[in-house]
């Protein structure tokens, strides 16, 4: 029962308004069990093979989000289910997603991820490329996506107030984009950021979606392929 319980603890603390990604990456089928036995309905993985055959296999009712970075050929495999992307950095894969979107009769929602943290081993769009995209009028033109906010990772490191700026920094970026470009998109309202670490801080800065998996789950345990 450790990860109900680690999972009942979590959302207790969290305010109205903050969506909880349990982050099972990883973790076996009887892991994500236990915690949809506790409740839990979004899952996140960022391996579309590992997502696709964890759909298959678990309750119909889980919400999947895949939260890493998806190569475009790899789209087509979690088009039919998925519910949120979180890792959309181009706007050629945000035309793969629409494309496949429409293959399959959905629409799917993406959330456009920045690079905020210092570390270069991180991806995402810059506030100015983000903009460039948008302002060709492009994105608006897909129909089978829905862009429903903006995700970041801030730098792994003990320095809180390097941790807030970033955050500050990706807040700062949703609300220029939604002034400009989304004001009128009920839709574009989520800021995914904040981790095992530091959600707190990203909750205090104005996240609508953490993405937890070892407060939950425990390590990770790169040795299990289920």
């Amino acid at each position: 029962m450790e990860i109900a319980n680690n999972l009942l603890e979590l959302k207790k603390g969290l305010p109205p308004g903050v969506q909880l990604v349990a982050v099972s990456k990883t973790k076996p089928n009887e892991d994500i069990l236990e915690a949809y036995q506790a409740g839990q309905r979004v899952f996140g993985e960022n391996k579309v093979q590992d997502l696709a055959q964890k759909y298959e296999e678990l309750p119909k009712d889980i919400e999947w989000h895949f939260i890493g970075h998806p190569q475009t050929n790899k789209v087509k495999y979690m088009a039919p289910f998925v519910s949120l992307i979180h890792g959309v950095d181009s706007l050629k894969l945000l035309k793969t997603i629409d494309k496949e979107a429409a293959k399959n009769k959905r629409t799917i929602r993406c959330l456009l991820q920045f690079h905020i943290a210092e570390e270069s081993t991180k991806f995402g769009l810059s506030e100015e490329e983000a903009v460039e995209m948008l302002d060709k009028g492009e994105v608006q033109k897909l129909q089978n996506i829905e862009i429903a906010g903006v995700m970041g990772m801030a730098t792994y490191t003990d320095d809180e107030n390097q941790i807030r700026k970033e955050f500050r920094v990706l807040h700062n970026i949703f609300s220029v984009l939604k002034n400009k470009y989304f004001s009128a998109a009920d839709s574009f309202r989520e800021i995914s950021m904040g981790m095992s670490d530091d959600y707190p801080l990203a909750i205090e800065e104005g996240s609508t979606m953490i993405r937890v998996g070892s407060k939950i789950f425990g390590e990770r345990n790169y040795q299990n392929k289920n």
